[in-house]
Formats: C-alpha cells, sequence, structure tokens
C-alpha cells in the first residue's frame, strides 16, 4: 500500500519591505495632516470673517445667558416682550457698569497722578538702598530716556489713538450685529435649528440632532460656569484691593471678570496689572500682599471653582485645555484663546454624542 505524500513545507511569508511599526506611524501621520489642514483651513476661513464669526459668538453667549431669565419673563409677558425686555435691561446694565467705572477713574485722576509720583519716589529710594544700591545717576538717567522714548514716539502714539477710532466703530458693527442676532436666538432658536434639521438627507437628521444637543448643552454649560467664575474672581478681586487702599479697585476688578474668560493664563496677567497699580501707588509692601491675592485666586480657582462649576459641563484635560488656549491665542490673539475652550469642548461632546448615537433617521429634536 502506497504510503500518502506528506504536505510541502509551509513557504514562510515574505517580510515587508517597510517596518510594521513605520506603516502604522504613516497611516497616523497622513491622517492627523489632514485633520491639521482642515483645522488651519476652518481658521483662515474665520480669519477673513472674523468680525462675523465674532458676532454671531457673541450671539451665542448672550443667548446661553439670557434665555433663562427670558423663559421666566415669557412665562408672564408675551414671549417677544419678554425678549425684548431681557435684551435691553442687559445693555442697560453693562452700559451703567462702564458708566459708573469711567465716572471712578475720571474722579481718581489727579489722586492717581499724586500717588504715582511719590510711588515712583518711593521705587527709586528702594533702589538706592540695601540690597540694590544703584548709583542715583542711574536712576535719573532711566527716568529720562523713558521721557524721551515717550516724546520720540509722540507722533506714532497718536496716529496709534487716531487709527483706534475705526476700531471703535468696527467694534460697534460687531456689537450691533451681536444684539440683532441674540434677539432672533433667544426668541427662536430652537425653531431655526428644527428647520436646519429638516433640510438634511432623512438618514442625517437623527444623528445632527442628538449632536446639536450636546454642542448646545456643552456650551451653555461652560458659558454658566466660565461666568460664574469670573463673577467670583472679579468681586473676591475688589474686595481684596479695597481693603488693601489700592486705587481703581473697580476697574482692576472689572478687567479680572474679562480676563477671567481666558482660562489659565487671564487671571494672573490681570492681577499682575493690579501688582503694578499697587507697586506705584502703595509701595512694595501692599504689592507683596496683592501678589499673595494671586496665589490665593489662582488655588481657589483652579482647585475649588474650575472642578465644581464646570467638570460637569467641560470634560477637558487641563493640558488639553493649556494648549488650547495658547494655539488659539497664536493662531487668533486675544479672541483665539478666549474661543478656544468652548471650541474644543464643543467638538468633542459633539464626537461623543455621535459616537452614541446610531443612524436613525429620527425626529429632528432641537437643542
Amino acid at each position: 500500500m502506497p504510503r500518502p505524500a506528506e504536505p510541502p513545507p509551509p513557504v514562510p511569508a515574505p517580510r515587508p519591505a517597510v517596518p510594521e511599526g513605520l506603516r502604522v506611524a504613516a497611516a497616523y501621520a497622513w491622517r492627523v495632516a489632514v485633520v491639521a489642514l482642515v483645522v488651519y483651513g476652518v481658521f483662515s476661513l474665520l480669519g477673513r470673517v472674523h468680525q462675523l464669526a465674532l458676532a454671531v459668538f457673541l450671539a451665542l453667549v448672550a443667548t446661553a445667558v439670557l434665555r433663562p431669565t427670558a423663559g421666566l419673563l415669557a412665562r408672564k409677558l408675551p414671549r417677544a416682550l419678554a425678549v425684548g425686555l431681557t435684551v435691553a435691561g442687559s445693555i442697560v446694565l453693562v452700559l451703567g457698569v462702564l458708566a459708573l467705572i469711567g465716572e471712578t477713574v475720571a474722579g481718581q485722576t489727579g489722586t492717581l497722578s499724586r500717588e504715582f509720583r511719590s510711588g515712583f519716589d518711593r521705587i527709586t529710594n528702594l533702589l538706592e538702598g540695601p540690597p540694590f544700591r544703584l548709583p542715583h545717576h542711574t536712576l535719573d538717567d532711566f527716568r529720562s530716556q523713558l521721557g524721551d522714548v515717550f516724546s520720540a514716539h509722540r507722533s506714532e502714539i497718536l496716529s496709534t489713538a487716531l487709527s483706534g477710532a475705526g476700531r471703535v466703530v468696527e467694534l460697534f458693527t460687531v456689537f450691533a450685529l451681536a444684539v440683532f442676532c441674540s434677539v432672533f436666538f433667544i426668541h427662536s432658536g430652537e425653531r431655526y435649528w428644527a428647520w436646519f434639521c429638516t433640510e438634511l438627507p432623512q438618514r442625517f437628521r437623527g444623528r445632527t440632532a442628538a449632536a446639536g444637543r450636546a454642542a448646545w448643552r456643552t456650551f451653555t454649560g461652560y458659558t454658566h460656569g466660565v461666568l460664574l467664575v469670573a463673577l467670583t474672581n472679579a468681586v473676591l478681586v475688589g474686595i481684596a484691593l479695597t481693603l488693601l487702599g489700592v486705587p481703581l479697585a473697580l476697574p482692576l476688578a472689572l478687567l479680572e471678570f474679562f480676563a477671567a474668560f481666558v482660562p489659565l493664563i487671564g487671571s494672573p496677567i490681570a492681577l499682575s496689572v493690579a501688582v503694578l497699580v499697587a507697586l506705584a501707588s502703595k509701595g512694595p509692601l501692599v504689592a507683596g500682599l496683592v501678589l499673595v491675592l494671586i496665589v490665593v485666586i489662582g488655588q481657589i480657582e483652579g482647585h475649588l471653582l474650575h472642578p465644581l462649576l464646570m467638570s460637569w459641563a467641560v470634560r477637558l484635560h487641563p493640558v488639553v485645555v493649556a494648549l488650547a488656549v495658547i494655539g488659539g491665542a497664536v493662531t487668533a490673539g486675544v479672541i483665539g484663546a478666549v474661543v478656544a475652550v468652548p471650541l474644543i469642548a464643543v467638538l468633542w461632546s459633539v464626537r461623543l454624542a455621535l459616537k452614541g448615537t446610531p443612524e436613525d433617521p429620527g425626529s429632528t429634536g432641537t437643542p
């Protein structure tokens, strides 16, 4: 009986010319390059129409802040009247605060000039004494050089101030457009979103509606959270500067309020201005106390306010927040630093919503 033929030995698979690790890295690299190209294109487009994008962003912020108040008034009043009263009341409140700050600064101009002059003399005496022991003529030369710089660049400063008039017109236009859009967003934003969803193909409506709800929930939560953080920081700064006798406590508190909208770096920059004002007006001891205030408020903001007020709305690692702020500032300046974190948070929430939502041609729910 013949023996069965033995099977041929297996032929080893040829080794790929490109190592596996390099192929995986290349696959990830071109995908990252495509995403980076898309992001660059979006920011380039927004840079060309940055006034329009800024107006829409401000309108969305106003909608997130004022819509609950308009909803409460709409229980007793017609919807249109409730929206009008809410928007008009908020504008009057903002203008009133700005007028109060302007009056405060104007009323303290003479006192500030005397305090800054005496503060500069105190700083000069401090630098002349131990441990610095700077020569008196060196400080006089520095003062004269500083005056020469201002005198030499006086024309440039004047031209910059005159060109700022065009900026004022531009900001007023953006503000007016933001108010106009916010009125319609507050009144019937959900109807606009429902109309947008119905214009999409049937298979995309359910996922788009879910993504919109997640995006608006995250944006609203972030806006309310950062507003509470900024308000808390401003109140703490205002009280502390008032107790320490630092001039311009109210304007510096308002500066802290707006600076808190830039996470991580906004508050320290605003409080550094307060340190300089305290140093020039009250001396190094009060400036040191204000510097301690920077550390205390930073700890309160980082370890209490942000985790307590914003963790439920924005689930981003601090490293991601820092990279988003720096990237936004490099790309679009102060506006980019303000917009970067909510933009990243909204995109992340949309990703999670789409990941957990099946392709369902269902309803077109509104955010």
